[in-house]
């Protein structure tokens, strides 16, 4: 089983394709410039797995043993390593990766796919031009520890702006793996300008009820996403995702000053689809559920 070719009709060529289908739960979310899918095997049986996509691929994978099997790719990697678990794989774009498995536990990872022409990457770090070498069950403390972050949003179907921040780090971690050395970005000295701050901050005061991207706010200060997540925090103490949470906590405070508005309507006013999403961030944030803030009278 050392050349295998699956054809599943079911599952777009560019994803993962698993057979049997039914032996895997799947579970996937997508931003700009990165899309995630969660896999998790549900029974210990054989199965089969390959993909050859336009993205980098980066495995995640938590767990993972096996009774026998390869998994190669293209161009000469090839593995029959047992144990896996909390072990990174990167599969450069146009790279088939594939294999087999008989599976001594129930195997979970992620696989994040990330565009080489990722919109959100400083193009003076060349990330499209890089051409990645392909790496089988290594591990790297920092990609690690970036990328489980991104699987828990995808988990969650999370915040397109902390994903978009997160993918930002990912990228120049992926490039400090392939240099071997850390990547030096420019520094900005004094972080936003007076003007780009104001600018920045009543844009997001007149937005808290909508999802704001990275890449939005970069443009209204007329920075690329990677300069502006730094000048930003450099000037206000915390990533651009973590003020927008603390203002719409902040208004969300106001708000509750109002015992006619419902701590539904507050929720769905901060762009909140759901009471349960808001009253979880709240809690996260303040410490308290909405409803006790309220009867509490702070």
């Amino acid at each position: 089983m050392s050349d295998i070719d699956l054809h599943l009709p079911d599952v777009p060529p560019s994803t993962v394709r698993v057979a049997p289908t039914d032996i895997v739960r799947r579970r996937s979310a997508a931003w700009k410039g990165i899309q995630g899918e969660a896999f998790e095997i549900t029974r210990l049986e054989r199965f089969e797995y390959s993909v050859e996509s336009r993205l980098h691929l980066l495995i995640v994978t938590e767990r993972a043993e096996r009774e026998n099997g390869e998994t190669l790719v293209e161009g000469g990697q090839k593995s029959t390593l047992r144990k896996f678990n909390r072990r990174l794989s990167l599969i450069p774009a146009g790279r088939r990766f594939y294999g087999w498995q008989d599976p001594r536990v129930l195997w979970r990872a992620t696989y994040l796919y990330i565009d080489p022409a990722g919109p959100l990457v400083d193009p003076e770090l060349r990330f499209p031009e890089i051409e990645f070498e392909p790496r089988l069950f290594f591990f790297d403390h920092d990609i690690w520890e970036t990328a489980f972050k991104i699987k828990g949003q995808v988990e969650s179907s999370g915040s397109p702006g902390y994903v978009e921040a997160l993918s930002l780090v990912l990228a120049h971690e992926l490039i400090r793996l392939q240099q071997g050395a850390s990547v030096v970005a420019p520094v900005m000295h004094g972080g936003l300008a007076g003007r780009q701050q104001k600018e920045v901050a009543d844009y997001i005061e007149a937005r808290l009820d909508e999802e704001i991207s990275l890449q939005d706010l970069a443009a209204v200060a007329q920075l690329s996403p990677f300069h502006f997540a730094r000048a930003f925090k450099q000037s206000f103490g915390e990533p651009p995702h973590r003020y927008l949470v603390v203002r719409r906590m902040e208004r969300a405070k106001g708000l509750l000053k109002n015992p006619t508005l419902t701590v539904t309507e507050i929720g769905l006013m901060l762009g909140f689809s759901e009471t349960s999403s808001f009253t979880a961030a709240f809690r996260r944030l303040v410490g308290t559920t909405p409803s006790n803030y309220r009867r509490s009278g702070a």
